[in-house]
């Protein structure tokens, strides 16, 4: 699919009934994605996913969408990107067992950053299952938006875990949409740059990955502006690094010229966003400004050019704000605006005191200057216009749509969710 403009969007998917506004929408969770538990004091916390299915739930999100549990990924499924001897130690890694410091200082293992838990390979399996599963409904042409917030975990290796990741999904689902599209936009909102999934696809031009992040003695410490690519890969490589405070007029000052310009000259036939909700104000682990609804902007707009996306969570470390966000942002997916009071549910003291989902932000100082946001814009648009044209690649024409086993599909990629199944608290007080 073309894109027809950059300033209004593109050309329409099909939509459900007579709302042209509205997508078909697929849904990705697994009841016991809560469960998980990094450890005492770790600021990731997966329990923030089953807080955001509540809030989906208690709106009734939840009727307007598909819902699915999604099939487990499989050992070859990681191996398709990762080191098979990496694999092989998620697999065999156990918190009860000893392991060799060199292995560990190997595959960045430790007890701080990426520690081994209870189940962590089978967490694996789970985020990483939902977003292959989700790729493959895309590539089917079944959904327009598809999701899965337990996914976006961009800074995994090749041969090593990073930042809180072990896999990346996000590799992952794009390799999977390159077997049927030629083209897939990667576009990460995180506050941290979205280094592994760069990594993977710094010298192809199959791939574009433009990341929005803090950047200068802030982990992982890449993503220069003057980091554009390598090889085949030139300018393939967007970063639009950004300072402390970027509030919600700044962040879309600089995302909207840039994402339509690189939708314009890279016509991409899918896109993949990350959206991290750490590049909200008062997350426990951020510095930006940003409001639910602001970031919810950047989702918006990337929906209005009509490009079949796959909406992947990342970081955030607030847990209620974490779940305010992934819930507002599946209402952008539906077109549906929700309530700003939240409704009564199990979780509702974590909300508390304004039981709101749209917060005041902070009036910490916005260290990003119009002028450095201008020079910013006008050295990445530059070098995106030296794209001329989308590139052109040797693709082999895969089965369409209507000649698939529809009731395959549904054996290999999830199963209707059905609630509470195997569900366990193991939600903590701090957060």
């Amino acid at each position: 699919m073309d894109v027809a403009g950059t300033s209004g969007g593109g050309n329409s998917l099909p939509s459900v009934g007579r709302d042209a506004t509205r997508r078909r929408v697929c849904y990705f969770y697994d009841p016991t994605m809560g469960n998980f538990y990094y450890g005492n004091g770790h600021p990731m916390k997966p329990h923030r996913v089953r807080m955001t299915h509540a809030l989906l739930e208690t709106y009734g999100l939840l009727n307007h969408m598909r819902v699915l549990r999604p099939i487990p990924a499989h050992e070859r499924d990681f191996c398709r990107f990762h080191a098979d001897d990496y694999i092989a130690f998620l697999r065999a890694a156990d918190p009860s067992v000893g392991n060799n410091p060199a292995t560990l200082r190997r595959f960045n293992i430790d007890d701080v950053e990426c520690p081994i838990f209870h189940d962590l390979y089978k967490y694996c399996q789970l985020y990483a299952g939902a977003s292959l599963s989700a790729a493959k409904q895309l590539n089917f042409d079944h959904y327009d938006i598809v999701i899965n917030w337990s996914g976006g975990l961009h800074h995994a290796k090749k041969s090593m875990a990073s930042g809180f990741c072990y896999v990346n999904d996000a590799v992952l689902a794009i390799l999977s949409l390159l077997e049927t599209r030629d083209r897939v936009l990667y576009v990460d909102i995180d506050i941290h740059h979205g280094d592994g999934v760069e990594e993977a696809f710094y010298t192809t031009d199959r791939v574009m990955t433009v990341s929005f992040h803090k950047f200068g003695s802030y982990f992982p410490g890449t993503g220069h502006i003057d980091d554009i690519g390598y090889d085949r890969g030139k300018y393939y490589a967007v970063n639009v690094p950004l300072d402390d405070g970027m509030d919600d007029e700044s962040y879309l000052y600089v995302f909207k010229p840039v994402v339509a310009k690189a939708i314009e000259v890279f016509r991409p036939k899918a896109i993949v966003l990350q959206c991290g909700a750490d590049s909200l104000s008062g997350d426990r682990l951020g510095s930006f400004n940003l409001s639910v609804r602001g970031h919810g902007e950047c989702v918006k707009y990337m929906r209005s050019f009509n490009v079949p996306m796959m909406l992947l969570g990342g970081g955030g470390y607030t847990l209620h704000n974490v779940a305010r966000c992934w819930c507002y942002e599946t209402g952008v997916a539906l077109g549906i605006e929700v309530d700003n009071k939240i409704p009564d549910h199990q979780y509702i003291e974590y909300f508390a005191p304004f039981y709101g989902i749209h917060l005041p932000t902070t009036n910490m100082v916005n260290k990003n200057s119009r002028k450095s946001l201008d020079g910013t814009i006008a050295k990445v648009l530059a070098n995106l216009s030296k794209l001329r044209a989308a590139p052109s690649v040797q693709f082999k024409e895969q089965s369409s749509s209507m000649e698939l086993d529809e009731s395959d599909d549904d054996e290999d990629d999830g199963s209707d969710y059905h609630c509470d199944e195997d569900e366990e608290d193991t939600s903590e007080s701090d957060e």
